[in-house]
């Protein structure tokens, strides 16, 4: 189907950074970005129109428009009316789907003239609030769903859920099934026996699509999960230094099902790092310990393969460096959470909830959103700094630190290298992810930065003149694909082999 149309109302310059913002949401989420594409007027190319009339023309070819309200009206015209309640009035001419979210609760410091046009609003249509971008993000993300379940297109069922194209029931090890009953029922009394057949068992845990296992069935059950799902498989990648380069010291590819891959690269993990042997006098078998808890490694791994983008071609990486172990997963945060929100109590919000459900029946997850708030408790309780999450583009990304190694790291974790070196927390972000060539969006995203002007002058111009970073088209500074990339010096500071 062809994608609809959002017109994001007016360019008034009280929201230009949340305009900007969830432009880039939507063309980035994976749902989204398959039915709706965006329009922003700051990004049409110089023409002889008035602005006012291209608003309207746009609003005329959208099929959604889309309306902030805060508490500025804009500039009137000579009839005493801004661009943004022009446009309100032709979607609703046009019978265009609007969706108006105002900002703040506080209507007290808003100009007369927008209450009087939220009264109009109020009079036609239920509109949303917000108080902060991720608000906002949250709420336009749960009105487009809803726009597209109540106009018929979303017809295909979640990804976990769908029938594995070409997949039977001979590609379902029965073997594979019996051991998950057995560990099922003494994990959680679950209440198949390991002698289930097959068919029932998949249809006692949602499993199949009609008559066929779909998706998540394969992934857990399979003979061969990645002859039908290629990019399920784990990459797991082992380097003596602090930076992604070659020669590779180790390199293994894992393919299997879930419960496998998952068990895999934890003992790649656990084999490469540290650890001690304790004496039989607290038991009859001698403890080791690792320098990093295997309870907060396992707890990364298994996040990353239960809620990773399936639909992607990409797959899981799990990369060990001197200084840390970073998983990283293909797919974004549920809309409702915040790589900051993972460290104070949160909801589960599963991406795969049928995979989801026979890894919490077995142990290997919880659901009560718990497992970010124990790798944080199990890290600290083994004196190492606490795990960093942040959204990396469409990678979502953990890091676990490991102890008495030199490293760069944000100054949010304590470390001090990254303040004698005179670099903000966020610069030091920036300058590891800029190891790929990274765009200014997606820097953002992971700094947690909304405000564009405010990022390149406080953060990545100072990196720039530093000669940390560069651009990848410097004579294109406003280039809609500019990118940045660390420089050779930037590359030596990151091993620990350059000062400032």
């Amino acid at each position: 189907m062809t994608p609809v149309r959002i017109f994001i109302s007016s360019v008034q310059k009280e929201f230009a950074d949340e305009r900007r913002v969830l432009f880039d949401y939507i063309r980035s989420d994976p749902l989204l970005r398959r039915f709706y594409n965006v329009f922003l007027f700051e990004d049409l190319p110089a023409s002889g129109r008035r602005p006012d009339e291209t608003y309207l023309a746009e609003v005329d070819r959208c099929g959604v428009y889309l309306c902030l309200l805060g508490n500025e009206y804009g500039r009137a015209d000579t009839d005493g009316r801004s661009p943004t309640e022009r446009e309100f009035d032709r979607a609703a001419a046009g019978g265009k789907e609007r969706l108006v979210f105002v900002k703040g609760n506080d209507d007290s410091v808003r100009d007369p003239r927008v209450l009087a046009l939220l009264r109009n609003v109020d009079s036609q249509l239920i509109r949303r609030r917000f108080g902060s971008v991720p608000e906002l993000t949250a709420v336009v993300y749960a009105s487009l769903v809803e726009h597209l379940d109540r106009t018929g297109a979303l017809r295909t069922r979640p990804f976990d859920a769908s029938a594995c194209a070409d997949a039977t029931f001979d590609d379902i090890s029965q073997e594979k099934v019996g051991e998950f009953l057995s560990r099922a029922q003494q994990s959680r009394g679950y209440a198949l026996s390991p002698n289930t057949p097959v068919r029932k068992a998949l249809a006692h845990l949602n499993l199949l699509d009609g008559s066929l296992p779909n998706n998540a069935a394969v992934l857990l059950f399979g003979k061969q999960p990645q002859r039908f799902l290629a990019s399920s498989e784990v990459k797991c990648l082992h380097f003596h230094g602090t930076v992604v380069g070659k020669p590779i010291p180790s390199y293994q590819i894992y393919k299997g099902t879930v419960f496998e891959l998952v068990d895999q690269s934890l003992d790649f993990v656990l084999s490469k790092i540290a650890r001690s042997i304790g004496t039989r006098a607290e038991g009859p078998t001698a403890p080791a310990t690792y320098e990093v808890p295997p309870e907060a490694v396992g707890e990364a791994i298994v996040n990353a393969i239960a809620h990773r983008d399936y639909a992607s071609n990409a797959s899981v990486q799990v990369m060990l460096f001197s200084d840390r172990l970073e998983v990283w997963n293909p797919g974004q945060l549920p809309p409702s959470l915040s790589p900051e929100a993972l460290r104070v109590p949160h909801p589960s919000i599963p991406r795969n909830p049928l995979i989801a459900e026979p890894l919490f029946l077995t142990r290997y997850i919880e659901k009560a959103g718990t497992g970010t708030l124990d790798m944080i408790e199990q890290c600290t309780r083994a004196g190492l700094p606490p795990p960093e999450f942040r959204q990396n583009g469409q990678q979502f990304v953990q890091v676990l630190w490991r102890p008495g190694r030199d490293r760069i790291v944000s100054a949010k974790t304590g470390d001090l290298v990254g303040t004698k070196l005179g670099l903000s927390g966020d610069q030091v972000e920036v300058l590891r992810t800029c190891v790929t060539e990274t765009s200014i969006s997606e820097l953002m995203d992971i700094a947690g930065r909304t405000n564009r002007t405010k990022f390149r002058n406080s953060v990545l111009k100072p990196l720039m003149q530093a000669g940390l970073i560069e651009m990848t088209i410097p004579d294109r500074p406003r280039s809609g694909n500019q990118k940045y990339r660390v420089t050779e010096r930037g590359r030596a500071l990151l091993a620990g082999r350059d000062t400032p």
